[in-house]
């Protein structure tokens, strides 16, 4: 069932009609960390032709995981594109990480695509990072269909994990498969909304025939059930269930579909990607059920003070016809240049076109547009509003970067990047190769906006910034590997947090500066107050007191102000601020005036309220075997954790059958659930491997801010001196 995807690419690309934008699908592939995500990438390139050979993670033979430190580690790192084709549709498909330091390329990832699927392991349900990528997904309005991997596992249960789903993720999971065998019997499904069994042999092959005798009853019931709770959500098919009792193929498919674009309810398929079982129906059903280009919402607009111009409505339906507008969402250097990823979302794109990067006013030339493959890229003449592409010829066009026509200026909301929660200081172990090094940093910082490059004020060194431990740890390897630049990394520290725990009301602060020509003069009255959590700002002033344009700058001057606090520096939250008051000069004041008042006036302000640290939390699952619960859990408290929850299984989890990492042995498997500050991790997974003999696995997602304990108030508040170790 492989199709011919020369004859149908040359299709899509030489075509401009609506027709060649309804037959595209953007998708991703989301899962936590070994649920398979990169194995069903690589089934699909496979079977659609895409590739010639199953590329294997084991073995380090995949397309999408193609980065050194990748196929070393064995995990998906960054976020990768292919494109291949699927019965007259183009896929293009991002295969994103399931690890949690690297949870900023799936959001990246997420902000340009119009559907995804939800990988889920059939033995473990739903993971931490299963559901964390599913809520990105979910506040991007992503729509998503699941694929219940590793149905051939030992302990497998498609009923499990679809509970699993209903329980943690969407209280309407629509299941449209039933296994045909179980576990390492396992050999196909049966397909509810055809009423057909699809069955594989050991090569693949697929073989299409009706339910089998034994399962035809359940299958019945399965089906009914089915139309029952579609019925239940989709008012067009309960007239035709009302009336009939049951639903047609037809009403049944159409009814899902739109479930699946409102998200009312999630389809969910089932397979074993290992073993070439389940991904001919995973792709029938991305294409029935997810959305195109053009059945997606508008992209939406950023500021619209900064659109300079035309379409500020954000109106931006993907028409090739209209003035472009595309998206950067990733940039990277490549042996062939700068590439610059993007998705059209109206207009067409050509080779040598001018555009318009709208944060920064600069024209850029489009020198090459490249349909990718991951690392591999095949040169395109052009593109079309609803595709995702390559360009090289842009120099300063940053992640997140609004690309358009130059006479129709449009800005779209950019991605936002999360903040950094571990620091390290980064030298270059000889001076002569300091610039050197801080040069790869700074262009590692603008591929991957989650990164922070600053300098220590006190040291003067060089600290970098990431979402964890390992995140910091691959880039640095990076910077090694790519300039030979041998570097020096200090002891990790995490990103404390200053929070209000009592504020001050009516404190007063006059800014007045005079040195000559027009001068500066602000006079504010502000209340502080504890908040949740982040900052907010409000204005009671009446009477013209202080003019709109000025409470605005006073805003601004407020979060200029809050990078800094008094207690060691870091960033503060948990704030309310309230301009209750204040006055102005008819000459000397302005917006720089207010601005200027805010900030050094909340700084005193804060000076003046009492704080306190808090520390970042990460919430830690734990899989060891059961005899080794004990000293894990010793070991965790010893790291100040909390332990929410623990279960145990009477079989020990593995990977399946002939997959790496699968091992044997009696006893059963032990999860530990458990809050731990994030300070307390770093070293965890060798401490766990030595208390396990190497069996114990854990995962991590972070889950907040916590007061911060007196050890962490030391010397974690700041970057460590840069050492070899």
């Amino acid at each position: 069932m492989r199709t011919d995807t020369t004859t149908i690419s040359t299709t899509l690309a030489g075509t401009t009609t609506t027709s060649s934008i309804a037959a595209v699908r953007n998708l991703g592939i989301l899962a936590h960390v070994d649920a398979g995500k990169t194995t069903v990438t690589e089934r699909i390139l496979y079977l659609t032709g895409a590739t010639h050979k199953r590329g294997e993670v084991h073995t380090g033979t995949t397309v999408t995981d193609f980065d050194p430190q990748e196929r070393d580690r064995g995990i998906t790192i960054f976020a990768a594109a292919v494109s291949c084709a699927w019965a007259g549709h183009r896929i293009n498909l991002i295969d994103t990480p399931g690890h949690v330091d690297f949870a900023d390329e799936v959001e990246r990832s997420l902000r340009v695509l119009d559907g995804a699927v939800a990988v889920f392991d059939a033995v473990a349900g739903v993971e931490p990072q299963s559901e964390s990528v599913w809520r990105q997904a979910e506040r991007h309005g992503v729509p998503r269909i699941a694929f219940v991997n590793k149905l051939d596992r030992p302990g497998a249960d498609l009923d499990s994990a679809v509970n699993s789903i209903r329980e943690h993720l969407h209280p309407h999971p629509l299941a449209v498969h039933l296994p045909i065998g179980a576990e390492e019997a396992f050999t196909g499904v049966v397909d509810l909304v055809g009423h057909r069994a699809l069955t594989w042999d050991e090569s693949g092959t697929l073989t299409e025939g009706p339910v089998p005798a034994h399962l035809a009853e359940r299958a019945a019931a399965r089906r009914h059930a089915l139309d029952e709770a579609v019925a239940e959500l989709d008012p067009p098919a309960l007239e035709e269930y009302c009336t009939h009792g049951a639903l047609s193929h037809a009403t049944l498919t159409a009814a899902l579909r739109r479930l699946t674009h409102s998200g009312e309810a999630v389809v969910v398929l089932g397979g074993s990607a290992y073993r070439n079982r389940g991904i001919e129906p995973l792709l029938d059903a991305a294409v029935a059920y997810l959305p195109s280009p053009l059945d997606t919402a508008p992209a939406p607009s950023g500021d619209r003070d900064r659109q300079r111009g035309a379409d500020r409505d954000g109106q931006h339906g993907a028409d090739p016809q209209r003035p472009l507008t595309a998206l950067a969402f990733k940039v990277t250097a490549a042996p062939t240049g700068r590439l610059t990823y993007l998705r059209l979302y109206t207009g067409t794109l050509r080779k040598g076109d001018t555009v318009l990067d709208t944060a920064t006013g600069r024209t850029e030339r489009i020198a090459r547009i490249l349909r990718v493959m991951a690392e591999r890229h095949t040169e395109i003449d052009h593109a079309l509003a609803g595709d995702i592409v390559a360009v090289i010829g842009p120099k300063t066009a940053r992640v997140g970067a609004t690309l358009c026509d130059p006479d129709h200026p449009v800005l779209l909301e950019a991605p936002v990047s999360a903040e950094p929660v571990v620091t390290v200081a980064v030298e270059a172990r000889r001076a002569a190769d300091t610039d050197k090094l801080t040069t790869a940093l700074t262009r590692l910082a603008e591929e991957d906006p989650s990164l922070r490059l600053a300098t220590d004020p006190d040291t003067g060194q060089r600290t970098l910034s990431g979402l964890g431990e390992l995140h910091l740890e691959v880039a640095v390897e990076k910077v090694r590997r790519d300039t030979g630049v041998e570097a020096v990394v200090g002891r990790p520290q995490v990103a404390l947090r200053e929070a209000l725990l009592e504020g001050v009301i009516g404190f007063t602060y006059r800014h007045a500066k005079q040195d000559g020509g027009a001068g500066q003069f602000a006079h504010l009255v502000l209340d502080l107050a504890p908040a949740a959590d982040g900052f907010t700002f409000t204005s009671t002033v009446t009477g013209g007191r202080v003019p709109r344009e000025y409470v605005q700058a006073v805003e601004a001057g407020c979060r200029d102000a809050l990078t800094e606090g008094p207690l060691g520096g870091h960033p503060v939250t948990g704030l309310a601020v309230t301009l209750t008051d204040g006055a102005t000069h008819p000459k000397d004041s302005s917006e720089l005036a207010f601005r200027t008042a805010a900030r050094l006036g909340l700084r005193e302000a804060l000076r003046a309220c009492r704080l306190h640290l808090l520390e970042p939390l990460a919430e830690v699952t734990v899989t060891v075997p059961e005899d080794a619960l004990g000293a894990v859990l010793g070991d965790l408290a010893a790291r100040r954790a909390t332990v929410q929850a623990t279960s145990t299984t009477g079989h020990r989890d593995h990977d399946g059958p002939g997959s790496p990492g699968s091992h044997g042995g009696p006893g059963g498997t032990a999860r530990v659930s458990a809050l731990v500050p994030l300070a307390e991790l770093f070293g965890y997974a060798g401490r766990l491997r030595s208390r396990t003999q190497g069996r114990g696995t854990f995962t991590t997602s972070l889950a907040g801010y916590a007061p911060a304990s007196a050890s962490a108030s030391g010397p974690a508040s700041g970057p460590a001196p840069a050492s070899a170790g």
